[in-house]
């Protein structure tokens, strides 16, 4: 077994520092949180020449080591503390080609640590068409390290970048800047108070909230007077730093890099006017949104439907194969349609992680930041919870944990409160669906009602989050002020393979997470409906087979065997057609008699189930809270679900396969099912217009897992804070969903 050496991965936003990490790792990589904190951790194997392999850490984005967030944090205290089982070999500082000046402040700050250190310069196919020309080995010999030119876009410049990681030994770990000249007596105090330690480490540990090098902090402070400075010392101090940094860094530019003015000025600024426009950049905006959402109806219907009647064939199939008994039930009616109430919404997510991706990747992501600046301000929000407000359409957690980029503790708080309201992917299958049964089909200027229906309910949550903000922002009295500053990276084709990594990263991360939780679910669900205590469940075969010789099938059973009657008639009469009258009339009676007798053994069977699902003890638990729930126009089984669906919201249609499946031997999908449902009370579709209208707006505005709360608790530090949100959201919905029903029924 070869030997493997740590990477750590770092540079500014923007520098396709991503696109660097997977050209390295391929698929060999894996995203968690660093220990103790949520923060993204993301991780891969790369392979090296001569059997080396790369543990490859991709660190958050940082703009220097003078960190302003706790993501920059999270570098600064692994490049410093030699005892982490990931401390690097090896650094690659990534840059891009456009802005090599700003990229080597924190290229100079690593390399003063004494950590090997390899400068990538990304995006070289764009030196040619903005007329940047660089002497590579002057700037190599002038920063003391290897450069690897590289264009993740061409695949260039890869295999040269694997071989200088490879042979990192060669690399000098000499200093770039003599930083100590900005206060000689303060740091030869310092040397002399601490001999053993490197001297920009040290200097970094005081100016820097980190405790992980062996020094503590507090120990510096009260080793003597002459070693500390007041806060706004230091602060000059680090100002003076990176005073020096930039003079060391453009004398080196001045030397070995050039660019022509006059090469492709001009188009960026033309587009960002248009894309950024007062009136024009919100129009092409809601343009973009409102395409996203018809083609994740136009181009996933296919694929649903397959994947749905492809779960619902393996539930009968398994029936059909295994011996009957207690473990085929459990996978049939229980597992089975679970998992497949959820897998059907596959296309939908990755759908939406694509072009989610794709508007990141262009660069125009950022446009739209701060174009929404312009909104968020009068309501107590910046331009930065765009980010997080636009994320949360994926997931509420990573959401939240993207506040930490917004300075002003008051605004932070705030977007936490409110991003919860935002329509995030676990939401999209139970809108997805519900839409399909309740809304009609139909265009309006070309777009469907579904579409339209699925836009308006992701400006809702995104309207209740605005004025939701507006109302926090005058009730918290916390002072704070706050400066919004965002870069516009350039704008660029995407890399199609980026992308590719995005969707698969994603929708494997959203449909394992979820799975997990719903085969839980599905188990415990089945247990609950497929026993009972009652002597109703005990004797329901008596029972029901003794009412319907009395009073005869339930409407929906009459319904049901009329309507298949009739398809087989049909299918029938074309078979006697196309056979020439092979078959005779009196042949064609025989066989719809058979085919009677067999749809009222199945009516029969389907009504025992069903009265048997409802005396379990989930139709207890069920009616239990059904008079909580029957205002909002839910029976007992949705009213089960919308509980489940606190686990996760996309449990609610796994739950719902699960209790529909429960006793039921038609290879049905779980939408036909749903469509098939009868209001106890009024006698109709249980999902109709009035019911499916109040189920969304529901989902639209209640808190949205058990999972986002405990983010929230852990991001503020504080119950108060998710509790209050809880109990608004979860109150608020049920109003309005309650309204919606009362006013549409």
């Amino acid at each position: 077994m070869g030997k493997q050496i740590n990477v750590a991965l770092i540079g500014n936003p923007n520098t396709g520092k991503t696109s660097v990490f997977n050209e390295l790792t391929g698929l060999n990589q894996k995203v968690g949180n660093y220990p103790g904190i949520t923060v993204e951790k993301k991780e891969g194997i790369c392979k090296l020449p001569r059997g080396v392999k790369a543990h490859i850490l991709d660190l958050p984005g940082t703009y220097s080591l003078n960190t302003t967030s706790l993501d920059e944090s999270v570098a600064v205290e692994l490049l410093l503390n030699k005892n982490d089982k990931d401390h690097p070999d090896v650094a690659l500082v990534v840059s891009d080609v456009e802005n090599l000046k700003r990229n080597l402040l924190l290229f100079t700050q690593i390399k003063d640590l004494k950590i090997p250190t390899i400068l990538v310069i990304n995006m070289a196919d764009r030196m040619s068409r903005k007329g940047i020309s660089i002497d590579l080995a002057l700037l190599e010999e002038k920063l003391d390290t290897k450069i690897a030119l590289v264009s993740t876009r061409k695949g260039i410049g890869i295999d040269r970048l694997k071989e200088l990681i490879g042979d990192y030994k060669s690399l000098s770990n000499g200093p770039n800047v003599d930083t100590t000249v900005i206060a000689p007596d303060y740091f030869n105090r310092l040397k002399f108070a601490f001999p053993k330690e490197e001297i920009y480490k040290l200097w970094l540990v005081i100016t820097q909230d980190v405790n992980f090098m062996p020094i503590e902090k507090i120990a510096i402070k009260d080793a003597s007077s002459f070693a500390t400075k007041s806060k706004s010392e230091l602060k000059r101090l680090q100002q003076k730093e990176t005073i020096l940094r930039y003079q060391f860094i453009n004398g080196i530019l001045k030397e070995t890099y050039k660019v022509d003015v006059n090469a492709a000025k001009g188009f960026r600024a033309t587009l960002d006017k248009i894309l950024t426009h007062k009136v024009f950049g919100y129009l092409i905006f809601f343009i973009i949104l409102l395409t996203i959402f018809q083609a994740l109806y136009s181009w996933t219907g296919y694929p649903q439907d397959m994947i749905e009647e492809l779960f619902a064939s393996a539930s009968g199939w398994t029936k059909d194969v295994l011996p009957p008994g207690v473990f085929t039930n459990l996978i049939a009616e229980g597992i089975l349609p679970g998992i497949g109430g959820i897998a059907m919404f596959i296309p939908q997510i990755a759908f939406l992680f694509f072009f989610i991706s794709l508007l990141e990747e262009t660069g125009y992501m950022s446009r739209v930041v701060f174009l929404m600046d312009r909104i968020m301000r009068p309501f107590g929000l910046s331009g930065k919870s765009v980010v997080p407000l636009i994320s949360g359409t994926a997931c509420a957690i990573p959401a939240i944990m993207a506040t930490r980029t917004i300075e002003s503790w008051k605004e932070r708080l705030i977007t936490i409160l409110v991003t919860p309201f935002t329509t995030c992917s676990a939401r999209l299958p139970i809108y997805v669906i519900i839409i399909a049964l309740v809304i009609p089909e139909g265009r309006f200027l070309g777009l469907s009602y579904k579409a339209l229906t699925l836009m308006l309910l992701y400006l809702l949550g995104f309207g209740a989050a605005i004025l939701s903000a507006m109302v926090l922002n005058k009730i918290l009295k916390i002072k704070s002020r706050s400066f919004f500053v965002v870069e516009m990276p350039n704008y660029k084709l995407p890399l199609l393979k980026n992308v590719g990594y995005t969707v698969l990263e994603k929708t494997k991360s959203f449909v394992l997470g979820a799975g997990k939780i719903i085969l839980a679910i599905s188990i415990i669900l089945w247990f609950l409906g497929s026993n009972g205590f009652s002597d109703d469940f005990k004797n329901a075969e008596a029972i029901i087979t003794k009412r319907i010789q009395k009073e005869g099938f339930s409407t929906y059973s009459q319904t049901y065997i009329q309507n298949k009657l009739q398809e087989y008639r049909n299918s029938k009469k074309v078979s006697v057609l196309e056979q020439s009258n092979a078959m005779s009339i009196g042949t064609l009676k025989d066989s719809m008699a058979l085919q009677s007798k067999i749809l009222e053994e199945r009516a029969l069977n389907q009504e025992i189930a069903s009265y048997k699902l409802e005396h379990s003890y989930m139709g207890y638990a069920g009616k239990a809270i059904e008079p909580i729930v029957r205002p909002l126009g839910y029976d007992w089984k949705i009213g089960i679900a919308v509980l489940t669906s606190f686990a996760a919201r996309e449990v609610f249609v796994g739950t719902l396969a699960t209790i529909y499946s429960v006793g039921n031997d038609e290879e049905e999908t779980i939408k036909y099912r749903m469509a098939a449902e009868i209001n106890e009370v009024t006698k109709e579709p249980l999902f109709n217009l009035a019911s499916g209208i109040s189920l969304l707006l529901f989902y639209a505005f209640a808190m949205q897992c058990m999972s986002t709360l405990a983010i929230v608790k852990r991001e503020t530090n504080s119950w108060k804070w998710p509790t209050g949100q809880l109990v608004f959201m979860s109150l608020f919905a049920y109003i309005v969903a309650l309204i919606a029903y009362q006013i549409l029924k």
